[in-house]
């Protein structure tokens, strides 16, 4: 098949690209490396240094593909409180520009990868049954755009799949970027033998999901009939741990002496958030195969290898005020 990939320099792109040319497909893809390494993309994927939001670009490379994967976006959840105009044109006018173009190509089907932001305050854990509750511009814009998806997919009678991967974690995730990417921060802050800062008081949990696992869900969305126009949790909900935990389990991994700098609290962050796997379980046969301490092991040699980074302030806040993260404002990382 020929398979197109929406941010293919990108942790989840990247490596979606590299499964599928493993298994013979021709892989198509586009970055605009806001956020992703041209040093990701597979030596022998097609590749468009291309932003999603422009559609007449999309078109032209979207044409004779079977399937459009789109993985690409500005997955800033905190800073779309403070860069709302950045994340949502990102999201929501990329978003829609890639359907509209796989559309008019005639594509099979289109994979939209979506985030457990669009769960917001729902009951834990968060199950794909659920009205979306979002409580930021980040997923407030991704429950728009699924909605448009399908919307336009009923319409024009195209296939389409809605994946909720969560907190995915792994080699080649960014790791010198200061808004996001909770683990990744922690490891690069601890190997400088820096504290890492902790927002509130650290008790807010998630679940972590390490990126093998989500990468088998995601490659058996893009044929499986089971999956046609169904929205589907992907990750792991085993391991609920706090955000305080997390910094121990990496620090003890590291014998770092840990005594974290907590901060205010960012506006608007779900304190619980935990997604349910059932119906990944049932439907794709979905098995959490890497615990979290073992994932975190794999991103501490890649980091170790790769090197140490000073963290990149690569996008401009919006909006200044005193609820603005003194981490972004002053630099703190």
């Amino acid at each position: 098949m020929k398979i197109f990939i929406s941010g293919i320099a990108g942790f989840l792109g990247s490596h979606l690209a590299d499964a599928f040319i493993k298994d013979g497909h021709h892989v198509v893809g586009c970055d605009s490396l806001i956020g992703g390494e041209l040093s990701n993309v597979p030596i022998d994927a097609e590749f468009y240094q291309y932003d999603c939001c422009f559609r007449n670009s999309m078109l032209k490379i979207t044409k004779g593909c079977d399937l459009v994967y789109h993985t690409a976006a500005t997955a800033y959840e905190g800073l779309s409180v403070f860069s709302p105009h950045l994340i949502t044109q990102n999201i929501v006018t990329g978003s829609v520009s890639l359907f509209s173009a796989a559309i008019e190509n005639k594509v099979k089907r289109i994979v939209y990868c979506s985030s457990m932001a669009r769960y917001g305050t729902n009951k834990i854990p968060f199950k794909e049954e659920y009205i979306p509750s979002p409580q930021d511009p980040y997923g407030i814009a991704k429950v728009a755009a699924e909605n448009i998806l399908k919307n336009l997919c009923e319409v024009h009678n195209i296939e389409y799949v809605i994946a909720v991967p969560h907190n995915i974690i792994g080699p080649r995730q960014k790791y010198d970027d200061p808004y996001r990417n909770v683990a990744s921060i922690m490891i690069n802050l601890m190997l400088q033998n820096r504290q890492p800062y902790i927002y509130g008081d650290g008790t807010q949990k998630r679940c972590f999901s390490y990126i093998d696992d989500d990468l088998y869900c995601l490659k058996e969305m893009a044929t499986n009939k089971k999956v046609k126009n169904q929205i589907i949790n992907i990750g792991p909900d085993e391991e609920f741990i706090s955000i305080n935990n997390l910094a121990e389990k990496i620090a003890n991994q590291l014998t770092f002496n840990l005594n974290p700098n907590y901060v205010k609290g960012r506006p608007q962050e779900v304190i619980e958030a935990t997604c349910s796997a059932n119906k990944a379980r049932r439907l794709l046969n979905y098995k959490t195969k890497t615990k979290l301490d073992e994932a975190l092991r794999q991103m501490i040699e890649f980091i170790r290898e790769k090197g140490v980074k000073k963290f990149r302030y690569h996008l401009d806040l919006e909006i200044l005020n005193e609820k603005t993260p003194k981490t972004w404002k002053d630099k703190l990382f």
